[in-house]
């Protein structure tokens, strides 16, 4: 009976000791599991940081990109900005090239455009050049040079044949030849003036000057029948006056 207790007891040891035994294994594999679940997760972990940390490269780079892009529209905006700027400079400066140029045209032009003059009481139209002509001529004519004074004139009624300086012109050719004691010739453009415009301011002293020339040429007849027409054309003038007095002391 003693051997049988021992024996038992034996067996119920050896039942213990193979279930710690057992029970040994089972936390084994639990503890291997659990550090394989924790080595996974921490493998997930790093590797989703690693994602995460490539990700954010990734971001920072594209914003990076971002950034460089429009800095780069910026400097593209300022330089069209700077463009339009001077395109707008260059077309203010064009326009005020065409302004002057404009300006100078008509300026030329104007020096060739014929204009509005007045001479002994008429208003007519001259060429610049026809003007200055016949004011250089009556320039000289009160110098005293008086034959290049009937030069003058002569190259100026050759020049402008139907000038509204006509009148005038002959009348101080005339005088010039008078000047030269060129009677006859005087006589004739004093005729001339009078033909050409009996309304003319000088149509009354040409033809008391040319009764000056009828005496300088010893033709009292023919003086004394030019102031008896200048009375009679032209009573109410000045040179009338002188005509009536002169006929008076040729009687």
């Amino acid at each position: 009976m003693f051997k049988a207790a021992a024996g038992f007891a034996a067996c119920i040891l050896a039942l213990s000791a193979h279930a710690a035994l057992f029970e040994d294994d089972e936390a084994r594999r639990a503890l291997l599991d659990l550090r394989q679940k924790v080595d996974s997760s921490q493998q997930r972990t790093a590797e989703d940081l690693r994602k995460a940390s490539d990700d954010n490269v990734q971001l920072r780079r594209s914003l990076l990109d971002l950034s460089n892009q429009i800095e780069a529209l910026r400097n593209e905006m300022a330089t069209m900005r700077g463009q339009n700027e001077q395109l707008t400079r260059g077309v203010a400066d064009m326009q005020r090239t065409q302004k002057d140029l404009t300006q100078g045209v008509d300026d030329r032009l104007r020096k060739f455009e014929p204009g509005k003059v007045t001479v002994d009481g008429k208003e007519f139209l001259a060429d610049p050049a026809e003007k200055q002509e016949f004011e250089a001529a009556l320039a000289i004519l009160r110098k005293g040079d008086f034959a290049a004074a009937q030069s003058s004139f002569m190259t100026f009624m050759k020049h402008y044949p139907q000038t509204g300086y006509k009148a005038s012109a002959l009348f101080w050719l005339a005088n010039a030849q008078y000047a030269l004691r060129d009677y006859r010739y005087a006589i004739v453009n004093f005729r001339a003036l009078v033909a050409a415009d009996p309304s003319h301011m000088r149509a009354p002293e040409a033809l008391l000057s040319v009764a000056n020339c009828q005496l300088e040429l010893k033709d009292a007849k023919s003086a004394r029948k030019t102031l008896e027409d200048l009375a009679k054309t032209y009573p109410q003038s000045e040179a009338a006056s002188v005509a009536k007095e002169r006929l008076s002391k040729l009687k």
